[in-house]
């Protein structure tokens, strides 16, 4: 694979790792084990020839066979696609260590053929003992080790790419191979532990044979070499341990400490992290399952901040808390309606576009006020505002802080107006009505879709006293109850409260006393 720097550098790392673990075998099977070769001349230049040939043959065979199988992957510049075809890339996208290794261990398999048993009937040395050392420590020792290194060279490389193969981490739903977390473990004992005994073992029973029945300095000769041939192995398996212990630990602790400093960075507030997911085992399981955990914090925070664009933080957190009831039940609130006067004017002489538009800010300028003093805008009905002081958090003082949203509606609307004139538009007049009364206050609507509304006599009365500003000529009108709670909790005098003529309003027939709020 040599079209793309991926490719290169992929195919570099397994021919050179393959490269390396051949010589040291080569190198030692010929001059720091004669034994492997008894009764053999030392190696002349034609073995160094086959050595390159067959090495090379099994090179290009393995890259050919590598480049077809996964070109369609390592080639891609942006993410798997979707589909059929997009399913077997991503199946194909979680093997190629797995094939890397196996093209790997294939090609030792071939060479232990080729040394163990073509080469010697070539030169005419083949003895069934020599085939089977050669085919033992090229099947059995080299090349596992070095299909190992391998594989793990590749999976470093390889795991730099799946974020970008799998934007959304899905890694876990692939039908393809897993190598889990004990299987690395035991395997990578397996192969730093019994391997070196294995072939210790090996070199000292091959000696042990041949001091049987040798003179004393062919003994010393054979011993030297077997001190020499132990101390290679021994510093040899060393590095070897070394680099592979290296390779599993970083393949598991680099996932868990990327979790892990994700994990501290939810723990400061932020939501917008995210786990790369560089494999279809557990620690991929691990941070597939971290990042659904974050996205659902993220959701839960995104409900968090729109509800509070209905309800104060104040509100939104007792309500998430489970410290405010939604249920049904009576209790008594206070109850402020603002409705805005010359509407239907002012809009069939506006562009709709302009209407929307305005209708927004305003109802923003007024739901901050609302809100500031503990309010809950119920609804916006057209162009009226439905808000509740004492609901669906109990407020003692809820009167005052009704009173006070009002006279905070009217500056803001000042303020409002003034900006509108500057822009040579015409400024807007409401009308408040506030009302103190004993309500049925909870979650209502069908089961497919509620909301938090009043229900009883006071809502009504609440919109009546409202409309009596048109035919008083007030801006703002609060009812006796409302004065009279207001009374009780000490409030009066925070307040400019005018006295008003009873009226009689619609579906009533008591008067109603009123007060204009100055």
């Amino acid at each position: 694979m040599t079209s793309s720097p991926l490719s290169r550098r992929l195919t570099r790392v397994t021919i050179l790792g393959n490269l390396a673990g051949a010589l040291l075998t080569f190198v030692y099977f010929h001059f720091l084990d004669p034994s492997a070769n008894e009764g053999a001349p030392r190696p002349g230049a034609e073995v160094w020839v086959f050595f390159a040939v067959s090495f090379g043959l099994l090179s290009i065979i393995g890259r050919t066979i590598g480049t077809r199988w996964a070109r369609p992957v390592v080639e891609l510049t942006g993410a798997l696609p979707t589909g059929p075809t997009g399913d077997e890339l991503r199946r194909r996208a979680l093997m190629i260590p797995g094939l890397f290794a196996l093209l790997s261990l294939a090609g030792w398999l071939a060479a232990s053929l080729l040394w163990g048993v073509l080469w010697p009937l070539w030169v005419g040395q083949f003895t069934p003992l020599r085939a089977l050392r050669q085919i033992f420590a090229l099947a059995f020792v080299s090349g596992p080790i070095v299909t190992a290194i391998v594989f793990f060279s590749v999976e470093r490389i390889w795991r730099e790419q799946l974020p970008r193969l799998f934007p959304k981490g899905d890694l876990g739903g692939v039908p393809a191979p897993r190598l889990r977390v004990r299987a690395r473990m035991v395997t990578m004992f397996l192969l730093i532990s019994l391997m070196p005994i294995a072939v210790l073992s090996v070199a000292a029973l091959t000696r042990a044979n041949a001091m049987l029945g040798a003179d004393a300095q062919t003994a010393e000769a054979i011993l030297h070499n077997l001190v020499l041939v132990v101390a290679a192995l021994a510093l040899g398996g060393f590095m070897v341990a070394v680099r592979m212990a290296g390779f599993v630990a970083g393949s598991v602790a680099g996932p868990l400490r990327d979790v892990q400093t994700a994990m501290a960075d939810v723990g400061r507030g932020s939501l917008d992290v995210r786990c790369a997911v560089v494999s279809n085992d557990e620690l991929g399981e691990v941070a597939e399952g971290f990042n659904r955990m974050v996205a659902g914090l993220r959701e839960r925070e995104q409900i968090r901040e729109t509800f509070g664009k209905y309800v104060s933080p104040e509100v939104r957190d007792e309500i998430l808390a489970g410290r405010a009831s939604l249920s049904g039940g009576s209790r008594e609130v206070t109850i402020l309606f603002a409705d805005l006067r010359d509407f239907t004017p002012w809009v069939e002489s506006s562009p709709a576009a302009d209407v929307v538009a305005d209708l927004n800010a305003y109802f923003t300028e007024m739901d901050a006020a609302i809100r500031a003093q503990g309010g809950l805008v119920l609804q916006f009905i057209g162009d009226e505002i439905e808000a509740v002081f004492g609901a669906p958090m109990a407020d003692p003082h809820h009167a005052r802080s009704a009173v006070r949203a009002a006279l905070e509606m009217r500056q803001k609307l000042a303020d409002w107006n003034a900006g509108r004139l500057a822009a040579g538009k015409v400024p807007l007049r409401h009308g408040i009505g506030v009302h103190t009364g004993t309500v049925i206050a909870g979650n209502i609507g069908s089961s497919e879709r509620m909301s938090y509304a009043l229900v009883g006599d006071a809502v009504n009365l609440t919109s009546r006293i409202q409309a009596l500003n048109k035919d008083l000529g007030t801006h703002m009108l609060v009812s006796g109850v409302t004065k009279a709670r207001l009374d009780d909790s000490g409030a009066t005098g925070e307040f400019s409260l005018k006295p008003l003529p009873a009226v009689h309003v619609k579906g009533r027939s008591a008067e109603v006393e009123v007060f204009e709020l100055g």
